[in-house]
């Protein structure tokens, strides 16, 4: 039988075929938990079924020597990158752990460690127990998170949340950049394919099938790649703009604290009566432009008319009371 590199238009209904098989496992097996255990385990636990299943679905194909349900439907099989040979059982089982394993625990140890760096050290002490008998593997990685985030210093904190922050929004850049390039070159259609360096051969059929479209598919991945960019841009223009809006507020806020410190200062040192020697009360100035209490300055001016301090002669109707004064 002839035997030629798989297409893209192969690859990609294996990989959705796959994918449906896939989806359907998952849904049985969470569908069996739910009813065995109830709701409360299954979205405990509902992550970690998702990845067994995965897990068993590719163990039970290709780590057993056998093609997967979505290869069988296009008549495609895997080889290493020498193309004469069957992938090792190595090779495979790298690859299966870094399609389902490496996805897992990535999201999972992101997860985990943005809220170790976003948790007060308060929050982090009352909340961490000592170890028990019998822990999960989540609680160990937990664990182990925290250990590692409470050696570190606010700044590194800082910085280690920056890098968090930034590879939970590069990782899928990186996977839509993985599949613009399968678009154009029309070789790895899964980042865990490319990085083992496996690849497919079709048997039956004429290679033209393929070849008749992939100029449409070389026109996708040149429209994803120009889609990308323009993500990353608006990405990055958004990332200015957040910063400049993060620098003017704590501008604002500085300016605000300086501006409420000066006038508590202030009222501090002027708000007092010269008359009384206390905080004033139903503030009045005299045509000189000096502050008092009204009890206080129309007292004084029963017996003197000129201004206490200054000395300067008024009648008291001339006295102007403020309104709403605060200091």
């Amino acid at each position: 039988t002839a035997m030629a590199t798989a297409g893209p238009a192969r690859l990609v209904r294996c990989g959705q075929k796959d994918e449906l098989y896939r989806s359907g496992l998952r849904s049985g097996a969470g569908a069996a938990l739910h009813g065995l255990a109830g709701a409360k385990k299954w979205l405990e636990w509902r992550k970690e079924i998702e990845l067994l299943s995965d897990v068993a679905y590719f163990v039970l194909t290709t780590l057993s020597g056998y093609q997967t349900l979505g290869e069988e439907y296009v008549n495609i099989v895997q080889v290493d990158s020498t193309k004469k040979r069957v992938p090792s059982f190595f090779r495979r089982a790298v690859f299966i752990a870094l399609h389902t394993l490496v996805p897992y625990c990535l999201d999972k140890g992101l997860l985990h460690l943005e809220r170790e760096l976003q948790t007060e050290p308060e929050e982090s002490r009352t909340s961490q127990s000592p170890p028990a008998p019998g822990l999960s593997s989540r609680t160990l990685m937990r664990n182990w998170i925290r250990k590692q985030v409470g050696e570190l210093t606010e700044q590194q904190k800082k910085r280690v949340l920056q890098i968090v922050c930034g590879l939970k929004q590069g990782i899928p850049l990186l996977h839509r950049l993985h599949l613009a390039v399968f678009y154009v070159r029309g070789t790895f259609y899964h980042l865990s394919k490319r990085i083992t360096g496996i690849t497919y051969l079709h048997f039956g059929g004429l290679e033209r099938e393929d070849q008749s479209i992939r100029s449409s598919y070389k026109f996708l991945g040149m429209i994803s790649l120009f889609h990308l960019l323009l993500t990353i841009a608006v990405q990055m223009y958004s990332f200015k703009q957040k910063q400049r809006a993060r620098q003017e507020w704590k501008l604002h806020r500085n300016l605000a604290h300086q501006q409420n410190t000066t006038k508590e200062k202030t009222a501090g040192r002027h708000s007092r009566c010269t008359l009384c020697l206390e905080e004033r009360r139903h503030t009045t100035a005299t045509p000189c432009g000096h502050l008092f209490c009204w009890e206080c300055i129309t007292e004084w001016c029963n017996t003197r008319t000129e201004c206490p301090l200054c000395r300067e002669k008024f009648p008291p109707q001339k006295l102007i009371y403020l309104r709403h004064y605060q200091l």
